[in-house]
């Protein structure tokens, strides 16, 4: 049988807490605070005016549009009062993660409250001028949205981000060992993948080192027109799901049939304060007495109903408790004297008048609850993580920087050369860097951290279980969702970071990294936040190199999804060998409010530029290699001197691309006579577009030198092809730019026929710069096509036979221009 949600009992698996329930001046207090709170939370919904109802409501005074959610606030409320009350008895700092996702309102009501508002924008003040304004803005052009945002004072998580609030909470608290994040997870929220996942993430975290998550999940009841999954199983089985996931949970359960408020009050009190001690005492043990046993840490499930304290009835539905209280409990306001006299009264029952004097100023005794200073959880540093964050102290990449010899062909893993310097990187940061990867972290290569720290691992390890510690630098669970989460937890309270997975599944990411890209946005609109740390993507294992894998694993289009971000936050780096990859890796840990992108192979390749060559080459982030081409040695055909325009350029970005585009080169060098060949390599993908469109962007004159007009350009791409006329459609050249990529087409097969199945290797390539130069009026070898033709049918031919590539592939050398 399921459970009633309207019992008041209180259901705990934790210890009692030390002290009895806190004094009922007290509890009067938080309540106070909490009716102070809806009443703000119903006014920024509905008012334009008569902010303290001094006066009877009026239709003039509603708003013409009525945007916003009134469901879950009070509970965000009644959590946030109580939160206070136990701020003032302990040491520890706090942090508030609202996870549902249009708790705006009562965020912007309780930060109003306790004064940081105002602080951060004067204009708000706590007077009638300052509430009226506060009121107007909401929802409102011109003014602030539904949820909470950077603009709300003490979040870190965008209120559209459903799903993301329990990983960001426990990605904020590692290394934060004073820190206690209070996240309450919306029972709407617990249903997506994202949010169900994070359940686990207290396995990946140290008791000794870490700060706690304190998760309270809110079951209310319904979303916006449907029950909720986790309110409509039995209190049993709630209880075992949670303690099955590792948390001792308590239930705390009322609001319901008009039940006196003071006795949740008092519920919530006895609750919260066992929390507190349990997390203080898992702390202790870890820290004091050397406990190594993986704790089972506190969480609350808080059953209330469905905007409470809100209108019961309205035109003969049931509001309150039910989903009809989801947004706008009472609509039509401005047209229905009905609606308008239940609004009024459901205002007028939080008794403003004793909350508030006459100038709108909250009372002394409300004012007392909140928290001195940044012990406030609107003012906490951790939410505004620009002010601790600390530069890194990065390494020199000279020490790991691999030969590049004459003939450019030695083969080295580019992500194996920057693992070794990533390991530097966690040396000389102990407590600010992670690196986050789901199961991949090996696999991709970058493995030397390992050298200098291990995976953490609060879970069971094993003797046989390499790299698994209760403390390490390294966090990996094959969960792209929970990783993406802690680290934009970890950088938005300060620290650093990246994330390493595999190309293909990045794609699992996308709405997270949509919403990352929106906050960063909005919040450079906000004066007060500071400059966080980069979000940096390694994304390895890529398209060209999962030919064993297959299809499945072959799909470079997150690039697509990241250059439509605003030009200023997003960057996207293609590293054509290891040494451009230090340079690169180097480089983008120095930058803030970005989103970086890298996308570099492990397996063996060429290494095509020195250390020098390659930091100037990132530096200019596109140029020409002249040892690629001949252009300095050729004056001969059409041409006088070396300032003469190419007759034909190759181009590339990516590692696999540029080994194909320079073997095209190489063919067209060595069998067209007369025929003068430049070759261009881009490492930085933003320099494609004009520099009107991107603050790296190549001005025309430079681009234009670089891609003379009426010179044909054959462009060997790694992703998709349109990305490339995409961003360098406004280009003088752009017409005579003939780009080979990804063509979708894929299997399990050999890494030539790879590059064949989707006609960028060096055969199709030097076939293509043939077609153009004869368009050209050049005069070619019509044999040439026939000869590499059959080279194409020849290797896929041996590859299918003996199961390797050919060996004029696997043998090949690079010989520049005699």
């Amino acid at each position: 049988m399921t459970d009633s949600p309207r019992s008041s009992a209180s259901t705990s698996a934790f210890a009692s807490p030390a002290s009895s329930t806190p004094s009922a001046p007290e509890l009067e207090i938080v309540d106070r605070w909490w009716r102070a709170a809806n009443y703000l939370t119903v006014g920024q919904i509905y008012l334009l005016g008569n902010p303290l109802l001094t006066e009877p409501l009026t239709p003039e005074q509603i708003k013409p549009r009525l945007l916003g959610h009134w469901g879950t606030s009070p509970a965000l409320s009644f959590i946030y009062a109580h939160l206070n009350r136990v701020i003032q008895h302990t040491d520890n700092e706090y942090l508030y993660i609202c996870g549902p996702g249009h708790g705006g309102p009562a965020m912007v009501a309780n930060t109003w409250l306790d004064g940081t508002y105002s602080e951060r924008f004067p204009h708000l003040g706590q007077g009638v001028e300052g509430l009226a304004a506060l009121f107007h803005q909401f929802s409102f052009p011109g003014g602030i949205p539904s949820h909470a945002a950077p603009e709300t004072p003490g979040s870190i998580n965008e209120g559209g981000e459903l799903g993301y609030s329990l990983s960001h909470a426990y990605g904020a608290v590692l290394d934060n060992p004073r820190l206690i994040a209070a996240c309450v997870v919306g029972d709407g929220e617990a249903e997506t993948g994202p949010l169900a996942t994070s359940w686990h993430a207290n396995k990946l975290i140290d008791a000794k080192n870490d700060g706690a998550v304190l998760p309270i999940l809110n079951l209310n009841g319904y979303k916006i027109a449907n029950p909720t999954l986790l309110a409509r199983i039995g209190k049993s089985e709630l209880l075992s799901l949670f303690r099955g996931y590792g948390y001792e949970p308590v239930i705390v359960s009322g609001g319901f049939d008009g039940e006196d408020p003071m006795l949740v009050h008092a519920r919530m009190a006895r609750a919260l304060d066992a929390a507190v001690a349990r997390i203080e005492q898992i702390w202790s043990d870890a820290r004091d007495a050397g406990h190594t046993d993986r704790p089972a840490w506190p969480m609350i499930i808080l059953r209330t109903p469905k905007g409470w304290t809100g209108p019961k009835e309205v035109d003969g539905e049931p509001v309150e408790n039910t989903w009809r209280a989801h947004q706008i409990p009472v609509d039509g306001v401005r047209e229905n004297p009905e609606h308008l006299r239940i609004l009024e009264d459901w205002m007028r029952s939080y008794r403003a008048d004793e909350l508030f004097d006459e100038n709108a100023v909250p009372a002394a005794d409300i004012r007392s609850l909140a928290p001195e200073g940044e012990r406030r959880m609107s003012a906490t540093p951790h939410a505004n993580g620009g002010e601790l964050r600390h530069p890194l102290v990065l390494p020199a990449v000279e020490p790991h920087a691999v030969p590049a010899p004459p003939n450019k062909g030695e083969l080295v893993s580019a992500t194996g050369t920057w693992g070794k310097w990533l390991a530097e990187v966690v040396r000389e940061n102990p407590h600010t860097f992670r690196i986050f990867g789901p199961d991949e972290t090996a696999s991709n290569r970058l493995q030397a951290v390992y050298e200098v720290t291990d995976k953490v691992w609060a879970a069971e390890i094993k003797p046989t279980d390499q790299h698994l510690a209760h403390t390490g630098r390294v966090t990996e669970v094959l969960s792209e969702h929970l990783l993406h989460g802690m680290l934009e937890g970890y950088i938005l309270t300060g620290r650093h970071g990246l994330i390493n997975t595999y190309e293909a599944f990045v794609h699992i990411v996308d709405s997270m990294f949509n919403q990352h890209a929106k906050w960063l946005e909005s919040a450079a609109e906000v004066e007060w936040r500071e400059p966080i740390s980069p979000f940096v993507y390694l994304l390895s294992s890529h398209v060209w190199r999962q030919d064993h894998n297959g299809f499945s694993h072959q799909d470079p289009g997150f690039l697509n999804l990241v250059v439509n971000k605003q030009a200023h936050l997003v960057r996207v780096y293609l590293p054509p060998d290891a040494n451009t990859l230090l340079h690169v890796g180097a480089g983008v840990f120095g930058t803030t409010d970005r989103i970086t992108v890298i996308v570099a192979g492990k397996q063996q390749q060429q290494s095509w530029l020195d250390i020098d060559a390659a930091r100037e080459h990132v530096e200019h982030g596109m140029g020409v290699w002249p040892w690629a081409g001949n252009e300095a040695a050729s004056s001969t055909g059409n041409h006088t001197g070396a300032d003469a325009a190419p007759d034909v350029i190759f181009a590339s970005a990516g590692d696999v691309p540029t080994l194909e585009a320079i073997a095209a080169a190489q063919l067209i060098r060595e069998n067209v006579d007369g025929v003068r060949v430049r070759f261009v390599n881009v490492v930085d993908l933003m320099r494609l577009q004009d520099e009107k469109a991107h603050p790296h962007g190549m001005p025309d004159a430079e681009y234009d030198a670089i891609f003379p007009e009426n010179v044909p350009v054959v462009f060997a791409f790694h992703g998709y092809p349109s990305l490339v006329h995409q961003l360098a459609y406004r280009r003088h050249n752009h017409d005579d730019m003939h780009v080979h990529g990804f063509a979708e087409k894929g299997t399990t097969t050999t890494p030539f026929d790879m590059v064949m199945l989707n006609e960028i290797d060096r055969y199709t390539l030097a076939m293509d710069a043939v077609k153009r130069l004869s368009e050209k009026g050049r005069d070619v070898p019509a044999a040439l096509v026939d000869t590499w033709q059959a080279a194409r049918v020849e290797a896929r031919r041996y590859a299918y036979d003996k199961g390797e590539d050919h060996p004029d592939v696997t043998e090949w050398q690079f010989h520049p221009e005699r």
